[in-house]
């Protein structure tokens, strides 16, 4: 996808353009509220299901179609609530002061307004409040000199109108026939018998520029393809090369880089320079069903990652079909899997 151009876009206070208060919630605890199942959903401080914590059948607090964010928790758990809603202890609405905001374009105020929140490293420690909230600044498209709402509802169209279609490719293969893959011909192999596992050179924050024609600065997110942001380039750098799967100790996502990156705290390699890059992608599907073994305690490192061994698919003199899988994961994208 191509980067937007921002550079004639106009800097915006977020507190001039919503009001942000805390939602309205019923004074009940936990298992009192929640044994009241129902339909109506109930926002809370969570990063995951849009903040739902459950649904229960009591009138709504809220009505839909703002944004909500915990000042508990971090910037993951900001999220556009859709429909009407039962606020929660801690959990801040955004009102928007014009009638011109619409779903589409809040959702495309909600990727910078998300962005923003994250740069500033929002977390359980350093609260994200409603004041910190409303004077963040956030840079949108305008037209004379005001917000350009029809930019952003078009350009949030014109991506759902992509997905819909990508999805209308996958939904060619229509039965579970055609999208198992037989394994009986698959072997087991010793990860480390196959890629060199690297530690990179560690990068802080402090350590770099944020610079968007620049280079990604890879961190252990199980976002953006684990990029932070991209950072001036530094001759100093040492770079991690590209055509690699980046992963952390402490996030055991793993992303297939494209370009030369540099690397923050606790993230690694893996070199797979020398098969292709949709290869690399069946491979990291396969990588995946080993990350629930590890967590924040249990941290995947160079170490245990070399000696895990993974089931890949083999061609006729034993070793990983490379071929066999760039091929698959070409059928996929186009939607013609047989």
């Amino acid at each position: 996808m191509k980067k937007i151009n921002i550079e004639n876009w106009k800097e915006f206070r977020v507190g001039d353009l919503f009001d942000i208060h805390p939602t309205k919630n019923y004074n009940m605890i936990n298992s009192k509220l929640f044994e009241r199942i129902g339909s109506v959903p109930v926002v809370v401080n969570s990063s995951f299901n849009n903040g739902i914590g459950g649904y229960v059948d009591l009138e709504p607090t809220e009505n839909g179609g703002i944004i909500t964010f915990s000042d508990t928790t971090s910037s993951t758990a900001i999220f556009y609530q859709p429909k009407d809603f039962v606020g929660y202890s801690h959990v801040q609405g955004m009102y928007p002061k014009n009638e011109r905001w619409t779903e589409n374009s809040l959702l495309f105020f909600l990727v910078a307004f998300k962005k923003a929140a994250f740069l500033q490293g929002f977390d359980y420690v350093n609260k994200f409040t409603r004041e910190l909230a409303s004077n963040l600044t956030i840079k949108l498209p305008v037209l004379e000199n005001n917000i350009d709402f029809e930019y952003m509802e078009t350009y949030i169209e014109n991506m759902q109108y992509k997905t819909v279609e990508y999805f209308n490719k996958l939904n060619k293969i229509d039965s579970i026939e055609k999208r198992k893959i037989e394994t009986k011909e698959w072997k087991n192999y010793r990860l480390g018998d196959l890629f060199d596992i690297n530690s990179p050179k560690v990068y802080h924050t402090k350590d770099v520029k944020e610079n968007i024609e620049g280079i990604p600065y890879i961190v252990r997110s199980k976002y953006n393809n684990g990029m932070k942001y991209r950072v001036s380039m530094d001759e100093k750098f040492v770079l991690n090369p590209a055509n690699t799967i980046s992963f952390g100790a402490e996030n055991a996502t793993f992303f297939y880089q494209k370009e030369k990156y540099i690397s923050g705290r606790d993230m690694y390699y893996i070199d797979t320079r020398k098969i292709s890059e949709k290869a690399a992608f069946f491979l990291i599907s396969c990588l995946q069903t080993i990350t629930e073994r590890y967590s924040y305690n249990y941290g995947l490192f160079p170490k245990l990652l070399r000696e895990e061994i993974i089931k890949l698919p083999m061609d006729n003199n034993g070793n990983p079909d490379w071929d066999y899988m760039e091929d698959y994961i070409s059928k996929l994208l186009y939607g013609n899997l047989l």
